[in-house]
């Protein structure tokens, strides 16, 4: 199976590092310069789940022209146009697309771009980030990968690629339910970045406060309420898990969004917050919480297109 990755950052890089270091037939997709720093350097991971250096097969855009039989999206949503663009002359009739993006409205763009039939549903829980020198670092032992076709059940493509998946260093899990997955995962996400960025501080800073402990749950709440309206409740397990990591007292856990803040990047606010808040009053939900949430967002997307 041929596997092309697009980009090597914290995300596509890690997973795909993991994918290449087990043996599977990987390419990444990359700017000619972090092509060029690969060839030189090598791909690099550090990682409590083991490190990674060595060699890996790219590509840069002029010179992409096979079909391949999966290729990995992991581009962050605003760069989701461009990333379909670039892809184009590697999907063939046959190709499946995993997105591992955020949220869920980039599916409506994938399909129409692509066709809903070559579209997976997917998703992935890491934290990590790449340091300026290249560095892929993993912060700690969660590294899990999901996907599954998003009409559901198993098909035998999907059985192949979890058979690849299967092999490399990482939790891979094929889901028969995968856009179940996919919404707890929304609702997770939406309470652990309107919180964190909100609050501009990390989990367990926010739960040390008066009222934090509370508002968290509050606001994970609300995410659940949206679920349950788009007929995906967010089950038990998933709500005790979630519970768990959005109020662990001492816990330096972030949203990746609110390390973008802190970094004065662009950041996913419309995608992800204002998305399920959209959601939430299509349904006549009311979010109060969600609302601030994405107001600080906004807020902090206008200061920083006026250049403050």
């Amino acid at each position: 199976m041929r596997i092309l990755i697009l980009g090597a950052g914290a995300t596509g890089g890690y997973f795909g590092g993991r994918l290449a270091q087990s043996g599977a037939d990987v390419t990444f997709l990359l700017r000619p310069a972090r092509a060029a720093r690969i060839a030189a350097e090598g791909l690099r991971i550090r990682s409590p789940e083991g490190d990674f250096q060595g060699p890996v097969a790219t590509v840069t855009a002029e010179a992409l022209t096979a079909p391949y039989d999966l290729v990995v999206l992991s581009c962050k949503a605003y760069d989701l146009d461009q990333a379909m663009d670039a892809i184009k002359p590697a999907v063939g009739p046959s190709t499946a697309i995993l997105p591992l993006l955020n949220g869920l409205n980039h599916f409506e763009r994938l399909d129409a771009a692509f066709g809903a039939g070559q579209i997976l549903g997917g998703l992935c829980h890491i934290g990590a980030t790449m340091e300026p020198d290249g560095t892929i670092v993993h912060f700690n032992r969660l590294h899990s990968l999901t996907f599954g076709e998003r009409a559901g059940g198993v098909s035998p493509r999907i059985d192949a690629i979890a058979a690849i998946m299967a092999k490399a260093n990482f939790a891979s899990r094929l889901s028969s339910d995968v856009l179940q997955d996919l919404w707890e995962k929304f609702a997770f996400l939406s309470a652990l970045a309107g919180a964190t960025c909100l609050m501009r501080a990390s989990v367990g800073a926010i739960v040390s406060t008066r009222d934090g402990d509370a508002i968290i749950r509050e606001l994970f709440l609300e995410c659940q309420a949206v679920a349950a309206a788009a007929g995906k409740p967010v089950r038990p397990k998933a709500i005790d898990s979630g519970l768990t990591y959005l109020t662990a007292p001492g816990s330096n856990s972030t949203a990746s969004m609110m390390r973008d803040i802190e970094g004065k990047q662009r950041i996913e606010a419309d995608h992800v917050i204002g998305d399920l808040l959209r959601r939430a009053e299509a349904a006549g939900l009311k979010t109060p919480l969600l609302r601030v949430a994405f107001c600080h967002l906004q807020s902090y997307e206008a200061r920083q297109a006026a250049g403050q």
